[in-house]
């Protein structure tokens, strides 16, 4: 008889999930409050670990882990783990992205009434001994506008619950189609219209590049006077000194937010700022969040270790033991195209449609689907993996198409990944060298060779001679090595791509010098 799994719980969870283990064939310790030295000195026995957020999974931690196979954390953020290493290791590593997102939610509808009628200053003067009442006069909801940002999950939850309020909502998210806008019964709007409509503003987006300041100074002056802003989502999403500055002028009536850029919070810029409120990062912190979240890591790391399933793993997609080698470097290649496609394609993007020729063709295509799914969803969400990417997509509304072609072209194998844009279709296309490295070879309709890696420069110019010697001086004047350089164009003369491989990344100063080259028509930095 073979030996049963064995788990260890180095953080306090609910006891039900050590019983759950038990139940599925693992045996289970739970050992908590552990320094490292000493988690460093057992965990060699086990196969996996639960965590939540006060275990630190360092590389000196999995160098001990020598039997480990599998990390799972209790919630979404595994700040806590080096997953590059655990995966260079063969570790796996999962998350529970969706078990804290009814109480997230709540979090920032309670936020929103206590910005509304200023509950919090109310409390603390009236136990002051004051008893203040002309100083309060708070606004109704009901028939109010909440713009939300993001319109996923979490999202889609604080719509249902202010659709109950009597409110109208407005959502603004690159993901979100008519007909799922239809469906949670909002207004499917751009930012800026967003911005001027709404009287409540709530954010539910994950820190990304794109998302980074969303709420910037610039923006937060195209909001109505009197606006009202709950951020329970990430910090950074808003620029915290420009919110100070809208908040001492009342152009922002309130503001109430969950999580800082920099935590924790204990000395910020917006304390004492008037009509601000804010809390602890307690947007998961609920009896049944934190329930919801160890049963579900409890049933992800036993159906692994005894069945070899696999849910909400952020380091690799599901696979048979049969179809991995093979399909390894397609995936790799799969998930390139798609981070490229998703950094480059703007608009409302309601379609994705994957093509396999070739060599391509003739494997399970599912893994290739959700390889490009997880790179083009990547600058949206940053729990999205190869596992949830498909889940995303769907609840995003995104039509995803997976089409098969028989015959061969110019490459043995091909895949191609097109997105539906409201600009129209936007194409790009790579193939496998040696059937091992990946390589772009078209780009939006223009034929181009390239490795994908690192940091790197897209430029679309008019084809006229100079250019090269033009960009290249910019970059070596400002410091900036270039690594590869890859051209590609219609015809002479025409619209000219240009893709470079950076030694670090560029400045958005030094982007908008390169804008002002004679010819530029579009520069955009992207990450691999």
């Amino acid at each position: 008889m073979s030996q049963k799994p064995k788990v260890l719980i180095s953080d306090k969870m609910d006891p039900n999930a050590a019983q759950i283990f038990r139940e599925r064939g693992c045996e289970v310790d739970e050992i908590t409050g552990l320094k490292p030295e000493e988690l460093k000195e057992i965990i060699g026995q086990y196969d996996g670990l639960a965590i939540r957020s006060a275990t630190k999974v360092t590389k000196e931690i999995i160098d001990a882990a020598t039997n480990l196979k599998v990390i799972g954390r209790a919630g979404i953020g595994v700040d806590n783990v080096d997953i590059p290493y655990a995966s260079s290791r063969g570790i796996v590593v999962m998350n529970t992205p969706f078990g804290n997102s009814i109480t997230t939610a709540e979090h920032a509808v309670a936020m929103m009434m206590a910005l509304a009628r200023q509950i919090p200053d109310a409390n603390t003067r009236t136990q002051a001994g004051e008893w203040p009442k002309s100083a309060f006069m708070g606004v109704e909801v009901t028939g109010k506008t909440l713009g939300l940002i993001g319109a996923g999950n979490i999202g889609s939850i604080v719509a249902s619950r202010a659709l109950g309020l009597k409110m109208k909502v407005v959502a603004y998210d690159p993901f979100l189609t008519e007909e799922r806008a239809v469906e949670m019964g909002v207004e499917k709007a751009d930012l800026d219209t967003l911005l001027a409509k709404a009287d409540f503003i709530t954010l539910h987006t994950p820190l990304t590049d794109q998302t980074r300041n969303i709420l910037s100074a610039e923006n937060l002056a195209k909001t109505k006077k009197g606006v009202r802003i709950v951020n329970c989502a990430r910090g950074g999403l808003i620029d915290e000194g420009a919110l100070k500055d809208a908040l001492e002028s009342g152009h922002v009536a309130g503001a109430a937010l969950d999580v800082f850029a920099e935590e924790p919070a204990k000395d910020n810029v917006l304390f004492g700022a008037p009509n601000f409120i804010c809390t602890p990062h307690l947007g998961a912190s609920t009896t049944e969040a934190q329930v919801n979240v160890a049963l579900q890591v409890a049933e992800q790391i036993a159906d692994y270790l005894v069945s070899g399933g696999v849910t909400n793993a952020l380091n690799m997609p599901s696979l048979s033991a049969e179809e991995a080698p093979k399909l390894r470097p397609y995936m790799g290649l799969a998930e390139k195209l798609g981070s490229l496609v998703g950094q480059l394609a703007h608009g409302n993007l309601t379609e994705i449609s994957i093509e396999r020729s070739g060599a391509a063709a003739e494997l399970n295509g599912k893994p290739i689907e959700a390889a490009v799914l997880a790179g083009f969803m990547k600058q949206y969400s940053d729990t999205v993996n190869m596992v949830n990417a498909p889940f995303l997509a769907k609840e995003r509304g995104l039509d995803v198409r997976s089409v098969r072609h028989d015959r061969e072209g110019v490459y043995h194998t091909l895949l191609r990944v097109t997105v539906a844009t409201s600009q129209g279709p936007r194409s790009v296309a790579g193939t496998l060298f040696g059937n091992e490295a990946p390589r772009l070879v078209e780009i939006f309709g223009i034929g181009i060779e390239a490795d994908l890696d690192g940091h790197m420069l897209y430029i679309v110019n008019e084809d006229a001679p100079g250019f090269i010697g033009r960009i290249g001086t910019l970059l070596g004047e400002n410091g900036i090595n270039i690594g590869t350089f890859h051209l590609g164009r219609r015809v002479a003369g025409g619209e000219a791509v240009l893709l470079l491989s950076l030694d670090s990344p560029i400045s958005k100063e030094l982007m908008d010098k390169a804008c002002d080259l004679p010819g530029v028509k579009t520069v955009m930095p992207l990450a691999f």
